[in-house]
C-alpha cells in the first residue's frame, strides 16, 4: 500500500538552488517512492536565526511505500549525504528536508509530528504548496489556503518556474 507525501525542502548553502534541485531528483531514488510532484524554487528570507543567507525552498510529493518513520529516516540520510550539519538550531545548511504530510495521518511521537507543526505559519512552505496542491486540506486543520495570509509579511519570490508534474 503506498500513500502521497509531502516534503518542504530547503537549503542555504553550497549552491541552495543546484542542493534542491538534486534533492528532488534524488527523492525518486528512495526504496518504494516516486516522485509525483515538485513545485518552482522560492527564495526565502531566514527564520529565527536571521544572520545567514537566504534560503531556496520547494515541496515535493511522493508516493511512497515507506512507513512514516522510515521515509524521515531516508529523508534525514539524503541530508547527510549532502553535507547537513546540525551545529544549532536553525543554522545555514546544505539541505534541510521536512516531511509536511503524510496522506491524512495525524500523530506525535518523538521526533515526528505531522502534519508538520508549524508548516501552517511558513509562507515559504504554503506558497510551493499551493502551486502544486492549490485545495490541499492539511488534517485536523483545514484548507492550506487559509492560512497563507497569516504569513503575508514574510518575505517569498518566486525563481524559475518549474514543470510542476515530475
Amino acid at each position: 500500500m503506498s500513500v502521497i507525501a509531502t516534503l518542504g525542502l530547503g537549503a542555504n548553502l553550497d549552491d541552495p538552488a543546484a542542493q534542491v534541485n538534486a534533492a528532488i531528483a534524488e527523492l525518486d531514488r528512495l526504496p518504494g517512492t516516486r516522485l509525483v510532484a515538485r513545485s518552482s524554487l522560492v527564495a526565502s528570507s531566514p527564520v529565527g536565526y536571521v544572520d545567514q543567507p537566504d534560503f531556496i525552498n520547494a515541496v515535493a510529493q511522493v508516493e511512497t511505500a515507506l512507513a512514516p518513520r522510515a521515509l524521515l529516516n531516508a529523508l534525514l540520510e539524503l541530508e547527510q549525504r549532502h553535507g547537513r550539519v546540525r551545529s544549532f538550531h536553525n543554522a545555514p545548511r546544505t539541505l534541510d528536508l521536512d516531511l509536511l504530510l503524510y496522506g491524512d495521518a495525524r500523530f506525535h511521537e518523538d521526533g515526528l509530528t505531522l502534519p508538520h507543526p508549524r508548516m501552517t505559519e511558513r509562507a515559504f512552505v504554503l506558497l510551493p504548496l499551493l502551486e502544486i496542491a492549490p485545495h490541499i486540506v492539511i488534517p485536523g486543520l483545514g484548507r492550506a489556503a487559509d492560512y497563507l495570509a497569516a504569513c503575508s509579511s514574510q518575505r517569498v519570490q518566486p525563481l524559475i518556474p518549474a514543470a510542476v508534474n515530475a
